[in-house]
């Protein structure tokens, strides 16, 4: 059966299950839409890999959505983003692909004297696409670095429940900065998106922490929109892959889709 491009899927994909918090916001935002989800477990972390291998792996897996025919790929992932985003653009053409990077535009346009704790993974940070985006806000803003890779490790190991590792591990990224004047903390990987109200009880209703879902999920939206390939009088539909073959991952991901991020 053909369909046409209103019925065809939205592909989300992540180097594991964060992405999993882009496909929450995207679902509520159309909730008429069908989603395919690919995680890439069998490879995560991709935060720790070279951008050859981060790359490779992202292109097998925009393979896999053109074998199904999708009708835009959502790259929930700030480190596959800064990896390739700018090739898979350009050996799919025809396809919109909507990359994702740390929200600091949100919360340094227009700001000075700010201070801004950007956390992310070692390869968002040293990647030139973050380093283009830090420039044109560090001359008036302090902005720090701070890379977090536990964290991603903890989501994907199913440990988020367990309150104390998770609160020794925010804690000790967090705490050296807490004697500090911080404005702003972004989350610059998906991973961290299900820490959030964690990290809002740490430090305090007085920072603000922000990430980059909500206004992935509207560009994706607008772009839909603009080219009327909107899926409105569907039911919504997930489907859910992974490239372990470990059934856990899959398990994870409907356990993580459910959960309550507020």
């Amino acid at each position: 059966m053909i369909l046409s491009n209103n019925e065809k899927a939205i592909g989300v994909f992540d180097s594991g299950l964060g992405g999993i918090s882009v496909l929450r916001q995207l679902k509520h935002q159309m909730p008429n839409e069908h989603y395919i989800y690919y995680g890439d477990s069998a490879f995560a972390p991709y935060g720790e890999k070279s951008k050859e291998e981060i790359t490779k792996h992202c292109f097998e897996i925009m393979e896999f959505f053109i074998q199904h025919g999708v009708k835009a790929v959502v790259i929930a992932c700030n480190t596959a983003t800064s990896a390739c985003v700018n090739d898979l653009r350009k050996a799919y053409p025809e396809l919109p692909i909507i990359g994702m990077e740390p929200a600091l535009k949100v919360v340094a346009d227009g700001k000075k004297d700010h201070t801004i704790i950007v956390m992310a993974t070692h390869f968002t940070l040293k990647e030139k696409k973050f380093h283009d985006l830090m420039a044109r806000y560090s001359n008036e803003n302090t902005i720090i670095k701070l890379p977090t890779p536990k964290l991603v490790e903890i989501v994907e190991q199913n440990k988020l429940q367990d309150d104390v590792l998770v609160d020794e591990t925010l804690h000790e990224y967090l705490d050296p900065y807490m004697n500090k004047t911080v404005h702003s903390i972004v989350l610059g990987c998906t991973h961290f998106v299900f820490y959030k109200e964690k990290i809002k009880q740490i430090v305090g209703e007085q920072i603000l922490v922000v990430d980059g879902n909500e206004g992935t999920a509207r560009h994706v939206e607008k772009i839909l929109k603009d080219k009327g390939e909107q899926r409105d009088d569907m039911d919504g539909e997930v489907e859910i892959y992974n490239s372990s073959n470990e059934p856990y991952y899959l398990e994870l991901s409907e356990k993580l889709l459910e959960q309550d991020l507020k």
